[in-house]
């Protein structure tokens, strides 16, 4: 039997990256924390958070009442007004973000922060071309989802000057690596050889996700970024990061490259700035780079670009992070809990090849043999998913992968109950 909401959306809603007709979307009524409840009244412990952006959790009170606060004064301003929600959002990003880093240029999310890197840095540099890897999302508008290297980007290559190369992912190594070290000075030799081929003096910026998201929760061996930011500092090119799905909190720390000892030149955020709350993204972008654009228009803005109500959320959002110790928190989990947790799974079930991440952020790589690393088939993985929604998980399954991306604030005992519940539904299919 269907609910109004279920019919209603099935009859005039058209969902994304979906075949429309089979479609049978789960009918979501509330949230708090980790947990969504159904129309049926059923709850579920939300391991997706969502897209992997309701960092601090579902209605948090101090976000949501900042939200009322701020639409009781003014909902809404046109860009070219200075407000002040708008003004403390980016200090309060910045308070986070390098030593050099100077203004924030807000958009409505992560594809349009990319899509504006990206024309920063081609109006700064002269130069066209734009370098990412070929497993990579960067978003779904028109330079975002042609520098995106997996399948969403082929039936969309309308832009122009977009290159990819392969990152590091020493379980499936495109390099013959067998350890981290060769990984690692591999994927910087391809890296560089492939600007070396394309011609440096056309390249305006290599466009990385610092931790690779959706593509498989790829961390980069120690010494990768720092040996991308030589090579881009080598041929005059500018180095962005994607921070969109690890950024705040995400790695367990306030940007993933915080912990790889490299500093960009641009930075793009969305998502977990205020928890998708309400719409924002932005580019958080370095001094030398503004500057460049203090006497030369920048060709670029948004109706909704700093929203007074996205922007107060993003207040909140950071604020609540600060002093409720949430990102440290993350950290910890990760370390001392999920980690441990999926490493012990590893090891009770042939099917998982291999575990990765950090903090908050960590994919279950599941295989049909552990020798070949066969990827599991999309059947299996659809049971799987069953199996996990029948014990009242909500997954983030993608390709052959779990991703195991709960809020920033998960509880211990939520983590016990999760890794329980994977446990039982990996014993369900088989693996």
């Amino acid at each position: 039997m269907t609910s109004v909401a279920h019919d209603l959306d099935r009859a005039h809603v058209f969902h994304s990256w979906s075949a429309q007709a089979a479609l049978d979307p789960l009918v979501v009524t509330s949230a708090a924390g980790c947990e969504v409840t159904l129309e049926d009244g059923r709850r579920l412990l939300d391991f997706s958070s969502q897209l992997v952006n309701t960092n601090i959790g579902h209605q948090h009170p101090a976000v949501v009442a900042a939200i009322q606060d701020q639409a009781s004064t003014l909902t809404t301003i046109a860009p070219q007004h200075a407000v002040l929600p708008r003004g403390r959002a980016a200090e309060a990003i910045l308070r986070h973000a390098p030593a050099g880093f100077s203004k924030v240029f807000f958009t409505n999310g992560g594809a349009d922060a990319n899509e504006n890197a990206i024309r920063m840095a081609r109006q700064v540099t002269g130069r066209d071309k734009v370098l990412s890897f070929y497993r990579s999302y960067h978003g779904n508008t028109g330079a975002a989802v042609v520098a995106t290297g997996d399948w969403r980007r082929v039936p969309n290559e309308f832009a122009r000057g977009h290159v990819h190369c392969f990152g590091p992912y020493l379980y499936r190594s495109e390099f013959w690596a067998t350890t981290p070290e060769q990984e690692c000075e591999r994927a910087l030799h391809h890296l560089e050889r492939v600007v070396q081929a394309e011609g440096a003096g056309s390249i305006a910026a290599i466009l990385i996700e610092t931790v690779v998201g959706t593509g498989g929760v790829l961390v980069p061996p120690p010494g990768y970024l720092a040996g991308v930011r030589a090579i881009a500092d080598r041929y005059g090119i500018l180095l962005i990061l994607d921070e969109v799905m690890a950024g705040f909190g995400r790695t367990g720390s306030w940007f993933a490259f915080d912990q790889h000892d490299v500093v960009p030149d641009l930075i793009t955020f969305a998502k977990g700035v205020n928890s998708g709350y309400v719409p924002a993204g932005g580019v958080i972008i370095s001094a030398p780079i503004a500057a460049a654009f203090d006497d030369r228009v920048f060709p670029g803005g948004l109706t909704y670009s700093g929203h007074p109500l996205a922007m107060a959320a993003v207040v909140a959002t950071i604020q609540a992070m600060e002093t409720e110790g949430i990102v440290a928190h993350a950290a910890q989990v990760g370390a001392e809990l999920i980690g441990p947790g999926l490493a012990a799974l590893a090891d009770r079930h042939r099917g998982i090849g291999e575990v990765r991440g950090a903090g908050v952020f960590w994919a279950v790589e599941l295989v049909t043999d552990p020798v070949t690393r066969e990827p599991v088939p999309a059947p299996t993985m659809a049971a799987l998913k069953s199996a996990l929604l029948d014990r009242g998980l909500l997954p983030f399954v993608q390709d052959n992968r779990i991703h195991v991306v709960p809020p920033c604030i998960v509880t211990a005992d939520q983590v016990a109950t999760a890794l329980a519940v994977y446990d039982e539904a990996l014993t369900a299919v088989g693996l």
